[in-house]
């Protein structure tokens, strides 16, 4: 049996997937990125070789994705994360047309065909106000740990309209916010609606299909999936291995080259990001 690994190095944390011939999952890892890069992706590689049992001698090819793909320095090739999360989406949902992809540092919209190549994409990458950063500063401005945020914002019963749209400024209009007397859970929903207002004009931009998959490290948060799914009125999908979405893409395009000796494809697509 031969094996293929995805290292998808993110602004916050990295991850890595290892599958076997049959595209199931052997072994994954999470862990935070850190400062040193290259340590970070080299321990998650390792411990998702450790949780699936696997030598580094049996896995065939490795590709490396996220901002820090050019430092998985033990990697054969590298993808961008765009295409590694289409990938990854559709294998996951066949039926996915539409890709949200939100992180630390950026938030994407991806259009995708049924094969799970890139047709459209955009992203703001230019500005944090609909990214995790933004969830990040109202986290530090109301003391709470990030994976509270969901849970109370849903015990909101009015949003409070959060109007600033940088992300600098957020903390200073939330601490506004609780001088008025307005409760935490209605602050953070008011949050999570703008964030998800941002990101459904960004899907608009790339078209909004039928069927929409939700990755990245946001994706764990059950306020932002309300949030998103109620602008859009519609159902997403949400997988566990959504955050690991981006580095299971890579693994499969990974496999790509283990089955068939040919180079990964569409690495070229966002290329800046």
């Amino acid at each position: 049996m031969t094996y293929a690994a995805g290292v998808d190095v993110g602004s916050t944390q990295t991850k890595a997937i290892v599958i076997d011939e049959d595209r199931r999952i052997v072994g994954r890892s999470l862990i935070d990125t850190g400062a040193n890069v290259i340590q970070a992706a080299e321990s998650s590689y390792v411990d998702a070789l450790r949780q699936g049992n696997i030598d580094e001698e049996e896995v065939g090819y490795v590709v490396g994705t996220g901002y820090g793909r050019f430092r998985v320095t033990f990697g054969n090739s590298q993808v961008t994360e765009i295409s590694c999360h289409g990938r990854g989406a559709v294998h996951l949902f066949p039926d996915t047309r539409t890709v949200v992809d939100m992180g630390g540092q950026d938030t994407k919209a991806i259009s995708v065909s049924a094969d799970g190549e890139i047709t459209d994409f955009c992203m703001n990458d230019k500005c944090a106000a609909g990214t995790g950063r933004f969830l990040g500063a109202a986290a530090e401005a109301l003391d709470i740990p990030l994976d509270d945020l969901g849970p109370v914002s849903l015990q909101s019963t009015k949003a409070t309209k959060i109007s600033t749209t940088c992300t600098v400024f957020a903390e200073s209009e939330v601490l506004a916010w609780i001088g008025k007397g307005k409760k935490i859970e209605d602050i953070l929903w008011g949050v999570h609606t703008s964030i998800a207002s941002r990101s459904v004009a960004l899907m608009r931009r790339v078209g909004i299909h039928d069927e929409i998959t939700f990755t990245g490290g946001v994706s764990r948060n059950g306020g932002m999936v309300k949030a998103l799914s109620d602008r859009l009125e519609k159902p997403l999908n949400i997988s566990d291995d959504c955050h690991y979405m981006g580095a299971l893409g890579a693994a499969l395009f990974a496999l790509d080259n283990v089955m068939t000796g040919r180079a990964p494809v569409a690495d070229n697509v966002g290329a800046t990001s």
